[in-house]
């Protein structure tokens, strides 16, 4: 692993050691090994140099004796910075940011992802095409960045006009995808399936939830997502049709995952992913219990959603890793659930929630159907939860729980009691 140095400045923010502590596990997840980490005390960043000289000297000193090669810093730098405190430090410096987006890239598997990866990474060059920083960049974004350029590169080929109109052609790209999931979420509307969606922390364990519900519920192994204790494990959203025991039928999506400081570029850029949860019948946050710095998760999570324009969505709170503590679970009460994402009990918990906020528009009905009409009877049977059937001499009462686009189709079968 890469050895680094970490740094930040503090300035009276209450979360100051939280988002150090994240940072240091963002240089983890990017494959680095965090040798020494420095604070300072400053009312606001040094304009040309974002720490004070004798800081930086300092750390110039501790890069030599723990023979570390970068410089991350804890926030997002200007490109007089970053040259300034490489020129001082004597290490290849990368600012919050420019980390989060090296994590991205290396991470993003699908096209959607890679996409928007690659317009961020763009957005983040434009103010530092004239600083001398281009190589550093193409350095940091080599593993899924928009380019691999070699020794032959043009200025030309580095002006804002040439990356504005690659990221204009990214973005046409990026629409093409949009519209086709448009062109899903529609058919999914007009077949009355409710939809779900799995937000939160990174590594708050979406995924484990997910996979877990899927194998409860007798879904094959190959429909399980990727998962791993670390942060942003994976960036794709993943849909997947949960069939409950009473033939209830849900769709949840497995979104990425929040973090602090997340890069406004990346925010923007993964809007497409995030429709999933934009068009969701219900938000399903999911919460490490177990983290002490929970409650700043949760207040990430909502800011952003709130920033790509995700509200007014019915929101259930469940606090996983309770395994993890001296706590009862899984125990719900009001909107809330704590519970543990590889725990069976909790699990069905979660389910039974699920089914109870997503079908309250279900409405019990009883219907007789005629025998001509033997089809509607195996409809009903496959696609709605069966309380009774009864055999009469004019055709089969069914009573049963249905949906509202069932029911309008069953309507003239409908008993009257």
């Amino acid at each position: 692993m890469t050895p680094v140095i970490i740094a930040g400045i503090e300035q009276e923010q209450e979360n100051f050691a939280y988002t150090m502590e994240e940072l240091a596990s963002l240089a983890q997840a990017a494959e680095m090994e965090v040798t020494k980490s420095f604070k300072q005390k400053l009312e606001r960043p040094i304009a040309a140099t974002y720490l004070g000289k004798g800081k930086a000297e300092e750390i110039k000193t501790a890069g030599e004796i723990t023979n570390s090669e970068i410089l991350i810093l804890n926030d997002e730098l200007t490109p007089t910075q970053i040259r300034n405190l490489e020129n001082i430090t004597g290490l290849r410096v990368l600012d919050r940011t420019s980390l989060i987006l090296e994590i991205f890239a290396a991470r993003a598997k699908t096209r959607e992802a890679k996409l928007q990866v690659k317009i961020a990474q763009l957005q983040y060059r434009l103010p530092r095409l004239h600083t001398g920083l281009v190589n550093k960049l193409d350095q940091q974004t080599s593993g899924g960045g928009y380019t691999n350029r070699g020794a032959g590169e043009t200025k030309l080929e580095l002006n804002r006009r040439v990356i504005e109109k690659k990221i204009s052609a990214l973005n046409k790209e990026l629409k093409t995808i949009e519209k086709e999931q448009q062109t899903r979420q529609k058919q999914r509307q007009r077949s009355g399936i409710k939809t779900a969606a799995l937000v939160g922390y990174t590594n708050a364990g979406k995924s484990t939830t997910l996979n877990g519900l899927l194998k409860l519920f007798g879904h094959s192994a190959n429909k399980q997502v990727f998962e791993k204790d670390m942060l942003f494990a994976t960036l794709d959203t993943s849909v997947r049709k949960l069939h409950f025991e009473d033939n209830k039928e849900i769709l949840l999506s497995d979104t990425v995952g929040f973090v602090s400081k997340l890069p406004h570029q990346l925010v923007k850029a993964f809007r497409t992913t995030l429709a999933e949860a934009a068009n969701a019948d219900l938000l399903i946050q999911v919460v490490d219990l177990s983290d002490k710095h929970y409650q700043d998760m949760i207040e990430t999570t909502e800011k952003t959603l709130a920033e790509i324009g995700v509200t007014d969505i019915p929101m259930l709170y469940v606090f996983n890793k309770a395994d993890k503590l001296s706590l009862q679970y899984p125990s719900f009460e009001g909107k809330e659930l704590i519970f543990s994402a590889r725990d069976e009990a909790s699990l069905r918990a979660l389910a039974d929630i699920l089914k109870k906020e997503l079908f309250k528009d279900y409405q019990t009905c009883q219907y007789l159907i005629p025998y001509t009409q033997g089809k509607l009877v195996e409809e009903l049977n496959q696609n709605a939860t069966v309380l009774h059937t009864d055999y009469h001499a004019d055709g089969t009462l069914i009573t049963a729980e249905v949906s509202p686009v069932l029911a309008g189709r069953l309507e003239k079968f409908k008993q009257v009691k």
